[in-house]
């Protein structure tokens, strides 16, 4: 990857902030062996190249030994925690094209983790990878855990200005205040140490977006690893790694289909009719998701908003597909939210309390996936 105006950024294990620093440039050096968590595109057939990502909650870990490790990207929009030997040491803001250099660390070996915290669904970024001077200091990847658990949503799992203490959030703050990796999915995969994926968009839903905006539905943007918002795929996910089979599947759709009124020129003149084509869209759906996880265990979650409309049509749902066969499924609530964040959305109070009640379903299942 050729580097644009390149930039430096000195971390100290100490843990002093981040702060640019002028270079005169990094040596390519050796790229680290990459543990690999979300959906990604290699940029080409040379790892050293990189990848592609846009979903939320996407992250990327790798070890070596030695004082210092470069991480070289080009991100122009997102906001990444950086974390050295299971700490976070401090975050990088939108940092552009270039390299940030961590260290000096201890002598010895070292895990380094970076976890995408805010959402890019209109912009895609390149992670190019970790990179240390001597081939020497490699170390292989982290290893993966045998638990995989996967979430599909909207905003709410998103994690949309959940650290937000306002509901009012003007010009940046929805951005700055959205921090996906403290939202119920993973701190739900974090407590069982499983890989998770984050396939969540705000404003999407099953059949209708918010208020009835255009662009894909989230079960058209599910099949495409980047170009989330549409109108076209353009990258399918048969673009991204084949060995992801997650025990349980997480979906929170319904939202956006339900919490604002028809308008004219929607193509259901009834919420009967939108009610009919949401059942439908969604069964199928899942049973597309089922025959690609054979072994998956569904729960399906929704709000009691829009006077309990969302949940019932959930709840419709999840009969439908027990009346065509499906065993491996089950519905869970979120109720009594306090929606403290951005423009009316969970907060991190409530975030805690989903995967609380997650955590507690899944501790009560011990057979959804492999013991640790």
């Amino acid at each position: 990857m050729r580097l644009g105006t390149a930039f430096l950024m000195g971390v100290m294990l100490a843990g002093s902030a981040l702060s640019p620093a002028a270079h005169a440039g990094v040596p390519a050096g050796t790229v680290l062996p990459l543990h690999i968590g979300g959906r990604v595109v290699p940029v080409g057939d040379d790892p050293a190249l990189g990848y592609t990502h846009q979903w939320p909650g996407t992250y990327f870990e790798a070890r070596f030994k030695g004082t210092e490790v470069h991480m070289r990207l080009n991100d122009s929009v997102n906001k990444l925690a950086i974390y050295v030997d299971g700490r976070q040491i401090d975050t990088a803001n939108r940092p552009g094209e270039g390299d940030i250099q961590l260290g000096p660390l201890k002598p010895g070996d070292h895990t380094i983790r970076v976890e995408k915290l805010t959402e890019s669904a209109s912009t895609a970024a390149q992670f190019t990878g970790f990179f240390v001077s001597d081939p020497a200091d490699v170390l292989p990847a982290p290893e993966a855990s045998q638990r995989q658990i996967e979430f599909i949503g909207d905003s709410y799992t998103v994690g949309y200005g959940n650290m937000s203490t306002s509901r009012t959030c003007p010009g940046e703050q929805v951005w700055a205040t959205t921090n996906t990796q403290l939202a119920f999915g993973p701190l739900t995969a974090k407590h069982f140490k499983a890989e998770y994926r984050i396939n969540a968009i705000s404003g999407r839903g099953v059949v209708r977006n918010y208020n009835g905006a255009s662009g894909l539905h989230l079960p058209q943007a599910y099949l495409n690893a980047i170009n989330l918002t549409g109108p076209s795929a353009s990258v399918s996910a048969s673009a991204t790694k084949d060995d992801w089979k997650p025990q349980i599947i997480v979906i929170g759709l319904g939202t956006n289909d339900f919490t604002t009124p028809l308008h004219g020129g929607e193509i259901w003149t009834t919420r009967e009719e939108l009610h009919a084509d949401y059942e439908k869209t969604y069964v199928e759906f899942v049973q597309d998701l089922r025959a690609a996880n054979p072994g998956a265990y569904f729960i399906l979650m929704a709000t009691d908003q829009a006077n309990g409309e969302i949940q019932s049509e959930v709840k419709k749902v999840v009969a439908l597909l027990k009346a065509a066969g499906e065993s491996r499924i089950d519905f869970i609530p979120m109720n009594g939210l306090g929606f403290g964040g951005c423009d009316w959305h969970p907060d991190v109070a409530d975030d805690r309390s989903v995967a609380d009640s997650l955590i507690g379903y899944i501790e009560g299942h011990a057979d959804l996936w492999p013991h640790p």
